[in-house]
């Protein structure tokens, strides 16, 4: 419910409406600033509203380019998680949307872009149609302003031949602002999840074209093609009062508003903006650097089916909790290319681990470059951990997991360490029951995930705790080869697909179904729902949770968690 939400996302909606309402006031109160300010009567004259929507919207795409690195700084937000470590966990796990509002701020960017370039369309035709005009009208007269002299011109525009895209290719505004839109566009369309998830290397390389994007943005007011009129000239010929003197002047003019009014251009400011992100960001890189330098052993190698490589590895100092992610690195692929992993190790082991599907260029290279150099292993660079720490799954009497497709990865680090707690009777392990459900479309990624799940089922049964992990394999994409084969070997022991005792089921879950199991077999239990996978199934989950859970404070409650990985 959104009361629920509310509650538990009370930060993130905080941030949302102070950022909204920033965004809202800039707008609104530039926008009225130079659609009433006197300074921009005769601007006004020639743009009309024009004027005001470009400037509005300039102002706020410098507040969201200052916003725009923040989200990216892992080591910064690193930093105010361990500052923020007293504070309850939802307010540092709210730190993990970073990318949520880096993608916010993106959407704004563009929306903003689209309306500052169509305004600044409009005003330089209009600028363009009020330099050819003839009529003596008060825009055609301020349009020939600079033939007065160098401080005199009001309009950019001095010649009866130009033509808008000639002044988008050869004025300074021009040029950075056709730059900057493409560098942005660029960046917007080559961020889609398609592309992430598949040329994570177009993903990477495009995105740094975010150094264009500000270099232009800082370039781009330089020139100051829109102008207003000096406070100076203000005093002397004030444009309510001297307005209408300017369309016929005499030669023999005597009264006070003889004079040219004078205009002067609008400082550039998005540097003031966007200085102080910038400078924090160069900082951020320099220590990614230094902590990249840092030595990393990889300890084992193991090349699981499917082209799957899990590298195990130890750095010195090196701290993980369960659900956190690292970058890698491997200079001997590409110096600059930095991907990340889900760490599949628990903190209790004295390694740390990832599994590294083929999926891209740089993860295929990756994989082939371990099996040729079995001797030598290439040098890794690593930076991390990052993320909060998984740790509501221990705070539960039952725990309901669920791993769809890739998301099943941070699984792997917490089921080992809920073991390893189990094992050693820890205290703050609450959990006496886990339930995990792993939804995946093919058989051939189920296999590293299976030795693991095989070990663990091993374990418990010689440790006489069997019962302490029940867990459901759900197989969404099967086709006949498949079927057939479950039909051949319905009645062995252990299942065709994945060689485990729990049959691997064909389709999908019936959710009602597994949550009213769950409720019948802990009726007083408080039960902790966690999913790592797609929004549409977090929606599934969060009704089932609100269905099943009793009315009654001393029966079955269901709290749905989505992680954020």
């Amino acid at each position: 419910t959104m009361g629920n939400w509310l509650v538990n996302h009370w930060f993130s909606a905080a941030v949302l409406a102070a950022w909204l309402g920033i965004n809202i006031f800039l707008f609104t109160y530039y926008f009225l600033f130079f659609n009433w300010d006197e300074r921009y009567f005769y601007t006004r004259t020639i743009l009309r509203s024009a004027l005001a929507w470009a400037r509005a919207s300039a102002k706020c795409l410098n507040f969201n380019s200052m916003l725009i690195l923040l989200p990216v700084c892992r080591n910064l937000l690193s930093f105010l998680r361990g500052t923020c470590s007293c504070c309850r966990r939802t307010l540092r796990k709210q730190l993990d949307h970073n990318l949520t509002f880096h993608k916010l701020v993106a959407y704004a960017l563009a929306l903003l872009t689209a309306v500052h370039t169509i305004a600044h369309l409009f005003n330089l035709e209009r600028y363009n149609h009020s330099q050819q005009a003839t009529d003596g009208s008060l825009p055609a007269v301020l349009s020939k302003m600079h033939l007065q002299g160098s401080n005199k011109w009001l309009n950019p525009i001095h010649s009866n031949q130009t033509t808008v895209e000639y002044v988008a290719f050869t004025t300074i505004p021009g040029l950075t602002g056709v730059i900057i839109t493409l560098a942005l566009i660029l960046m917007v369309t080559s961020s889609t999840e398609f592309i992430r998830r598949n040329y994570f290397e177009v993903f990477w390389y495009t995105h740094h074209l975010f150094l264009i994007y500000f270099a232009g943005l800082v370039i781009h007011g330089i020139a100051g093609l829109v102008r207003g009129q000096t406070e100076e000239s203000m005093e002397e010929v004030h444009p309510y009062r001297c307005a209408e003197y300017l369309m016929h002047k005499d030669k023999n003019c005597s009264h006070d508003c003889c004079k040219d009014p004078e205009f002067g251009s609008i400082p550039a400011e998005s540097w003031k903006w966007v200085l102080a992100p910038v400078l924090l960001y160069i900082f951020e890189r320099i220590l990614r650097v230094w902590r990249a330098r840092q030595k990393v052993v990889v300890t084992k190698v193991v090349m699981h089916p499917a082209r799957v490589l899990e590298l195990q590895m130890q750095k010195k100092g090196f701290c993980m909790e369960v659900g956190q992610y690292i970058f890698v690195n491997c200079p001997a692929i590409s110096l600059l290319e930095w991907h990340p992993f889900t760490l599949t190790s628990a903190p209790e082991e004295d390694f740390f681990s990832i599994h590294i599907r083929a999926a891209g260029d740089w993860t295929e290279r990756l994989i082939d470059t371990f099996q040729q150099q079995k001797l030598e292993k290439p040098r890794i660079e690593v930076d991390g951990p990052f993320g909060t720490a998984s740790e509501d799954v221990f705070q539960y009497e039952v725990a309901m997991l669920v791993g769809a497709g890739i998301g099943v990865t941070p699984f792997a680090s917490i089921l080992k360490s809920i073991w390893y707690k189990f094992q050693q009777a820890d205290q703050t392990l609450k959990t006496k029951k886990i339930y995990f459900y792993w939804l995946c479309r093919d058989t051939g990624a189920f296999a590293w995930f299976n030795d693991l799940l095989a070990s663990l089922e091993q374990k418990m049964a010689e440790s006489g705790k069997a019962d302490f992990l029940t867990y459901r394999l759900f197989l969404t994409g099967w086709d006949t080869s498949i079927a057939n084969n479950v039909a051949l070997h319905f009645d062995t022991a252990t299942d065709t697909v994945t060689g485990l005792r729990h049959k691997t089921i064909f389709g999908r879950p019936m959710w009602n179904s597994e949550f009213a199991a769950v409720a019948a077999a802990h009726p007083r239990s408080v039960v902790g729902v966690f999913l790592c996978g797609p929004g549409a199934l977090a929606k599934t989950l969060q009704k089932s949770c609100h269905q099943h859970s009793s009315m009654d404070p001393r029966k079955v409650k269901f709290y749905f968690n989505k992680e954020n990985f």
